[in-house]
């Protein structure tokens, strides 16, 4: 069966904006966590989230774009551009026809649909814009995008929390596999109003801590919840043979996929999530000892936590393989951020070294994993695994491994 690899990646992350920003920003663990500046947070007992201060729609958009899209929206189509020029696909390279998009989803456009219920219960129904009608839809960065860049192929959107980044790669893999030439997939999510964000509260799981070294650290003894991130990665996604042909350069290999749910576990389970790393492993024809880094979940509450770092152990062994979470800088980006890491899996593959987790003391007992600390590490590349987990039970895994060596170029 013909690789599916990846060509192009673009980012927008609370500590970098596109792939070279971020990643350069996450290998010298630099974060992108504090406090609010969206709105005013003093009211609410979490106030600590990893925004975005430097996106000028302005930058990026036609301005008869922006009133129409929500932040979100607006930020999916700069990373989808980015993206795309990474990858060297300019018009005609493909046709229409044989392109497609894949993203996931996870608030939609909560904060367009606050600002025109504002509207409504102050103003009237006239004072209500006629682009409500799709900018907080789930879907619309999907149509968007592929309305921006001519992709008449298939088009979806995957909603499963942070599990659905990993879906929506899954979905757009799936499609290359039958056929087609190059599907644009990903995610990115922005709620970063008092409506998105009690909705986030209302989880009970994001952290009250007011001191942005503590807020979200996962694995460590004193965790306590996780931040919010706003922004997300938006990657090329090609057949491997079309890449070859028209002389890319490549990342990797999507080479593996699992997904799992279970509806009792609040936060995943690690049952379920165990089989979606098996389910992976075998899709990718790879033994555990073949994986060389782990890019955890990283819930940040204790049984979260607990649970990966069990089933990291019960496949691996203790302490056999790096573990890293560097959405510690980020805070959880939802649909975004399991996107995220798989660029930085891309990135490390590609220059031989492992980001790090930051603000992380002390590894809780129990939890017998090999957790990247403070500062990046080299490492001789193998394949990497990227787990994530949605609110009540969504489990997915990917593998991702260098390419063939006649797909890749110098870096």
């Amino acid at each position: 069966m013909a690789t599916t690899v990846v060509t192009g990646i673009g980012v927008a992350a609370p500590n970098g904006l596109g792939k070279d920003n971020f990643w350069a920003a996450t290998l010298r663990g630099e974060s992108g966590i504090r406090p609010i500046r969206r709105f005013d947070a003093s009211r609410y007992p979490s106030q600590l989230v990893g925004e975005i201060d430097e996106f000028d729609p302005a930058e990026h958009l036609h301005s008869r774009l922006i009133p129409q899209t929500d932040r979100m929206t607006q930020i999916a189509l700069a990373t989808s551009d980015w993206a795309l020029a990474d990858a060297g696909v300019e018009p005609g390279t493909y046709d229409t026809n044989e392109m497609g998009v894949s993203t996931s989803a996870a608030s939609g456009g909560l904060e367009y649909g606050q600002r025109e219920l504002d509207n409504l219960w102050t103003a009237g129904p006239q004072h209500v814009s006629v682009y409500m009608s799709f900018a907080w839809f789930y879907a619309v960065n999907s149509g968007q995008i592929s309305i921006r860049h001519a992709m008449r192929g298939p088009a979806g959107v995957m909603v499963g929390d942070q599990a659905g980044g990993l879906d929506a790669l899954a979905q757009a893999r799936r499609n290359v596999r039958k056929g087609l030439r190059l599907m644009l997939s990903g995610g990115v999510d922005s709620s970063l109003c008092p409506y998105g964000w009690v909705s986030r509260m209302s989880e009970g799981t994001v952290s009250t801590s007011v001191d942005p070294g503590n807020g979200y650290i996962p694995f460590d003894r004193r965790a306590r919840g996780y931040v919010p991130g706003e922004g997300g990665a938006m990657l090329v996604v090609e057949d491997g043979d079309s890449a070859r042909a028209r002389g890319a350069r490549v990342y990797g290999e999507i080479a593996g996929y699992g997904a799992t749910f279970d509806a009792a576990a609040r936060h995943g389970g690690g049952r379920g999530l165990r089989r979606a790393v098996e389910t992976a492993l075998a899709d990718a024809g790879v033994d555990a000892k073949d994986i060389g880094v782990v890019f955890a979940d990283g819930s940040g509450t204790p049984e979260g936590d607990l649970d990966e770092a069990q089933t990291i152990t019960a496949i691996f062994g203790s302490h056999a393989v790096p573990v890293t979470v560097p959405k510690t800088m980020t805070g959880r980006m939802n649909s975004g951020g399991a996107p995220a890491d798989l660029a930085c899996a891309l990135l490390a593959i590609r220059d031989k070294v492992i980001p790090p987790t930051i603000n992380v003391d002390t590894v809780a007992p129990g939890y017998e994993i090999d957790l990247v600390i403070g500062e990046a590490r080299p490492w001789h590349p193998g394949a990497a695994l990227v787990l994530a987990r949605g609110a009540c039970g969504f489990n997915s895994a990917m593998v991702l491994r260098s390419s063939a060596p006649e797909l890749r170029e110098a870096a």
